[in-house]
């Protein structure tokens, strides 16, 4: 079984009981999807956490990517990555360098979309969604960054799927939101429970204005 993990934020207790989870139903690899650890209250404890699992195949997010490329275009982030502190230190050039897709067994694995790790595939068709394919043949895309669990067939007989969020779920379920592809090639979704109070508390505990979004995210399951 391989285990889709995405947006995980550095919430070091949903991870950890996703991974308890997951390898009690007999995980044998991983696919770690970006938006790891950036900007948490456990940035390296994540890290050191997801480096230990065997056969795990890494993905950059827009997290990873900002580490080196700060959103100038987007002056509310950026008064927000100031007043934070990635809590990555040196480790911030290797996240940077990750690949930003991963194909396997006729899956392509994102963090955003084919075009971009900021655009994403909404719950709902769009107009013009078609455009973040790219030049993608007919196939299984899966991405993360909007936080919210679904699947659904996407333009050109695609099928759009989308783990949702270990650490940060944004669709009105605040249990942690992940994958799981079988050995016939099959995905199921899972939904794992966790200390959410000792989440939220966490990154209240840290300063600035994103923490406490954060926070108030966690503790609603939704913006």
């Amino acid at each position: 079984m391989l285990a889709l993990l995405y947006d995980i934020h550095g919430n070091l207790p949903a991870l950890e009981a996703v991974l308890a989870e997951a390898e009690g139903q007999g995980a044998d690899g991983w696919l770690l999807g970006g938006d790891f650890a950036s900007w948490s209250p456990w940035p390296r404890e994540t890290l050191e956490r997801l480096r230990a699992l065997p056969n795990a195949t890494w993905i950059r997010g827009n997290g990873e990517r900002w580490l080196r490329e700060p959103p100038t275009d987007r002056p509310d982030v950026m008064e927000a990555l100031v007043q934070a502190d990635s809590g990555l230190g040196t480790e911030d050039g290797w996240l940077y360098s990750l690949q930003t897709q991963f194909e396997l067994d006729g899956v392509l694995y994102v963090h955003g979309s084919p075009l971009s790790d900021v655009e994403s595939f909404a719950p709902e068709p769009e107009e013009g969604e078609e455009r973040m394919f790219l030049d993608v043949p007919n196939r299984t895309v899966v991405f993360g960054h909007s936080h919210q669990q679904f699947r659904r067939p996407g333009p050109n007989g695609a099928e759009l799927l989308n783990p949702g969020s270990v650490g940060m779920p944004l669709d009105g379920d605040r249990r942690a939101a992940w994958a799981a592809r079988l050995g016939d090639g099959s995905f199921e979704f899972r939904r794992t429970e966790y200390d959410v109070e000792r989440a939220v508390a966490a990154w209240r505990s840290l300063p600035g204005p994103f923490a406490e979004m954060a926070a108030k995210r966690i503790e609603r399951g939704s913006d």
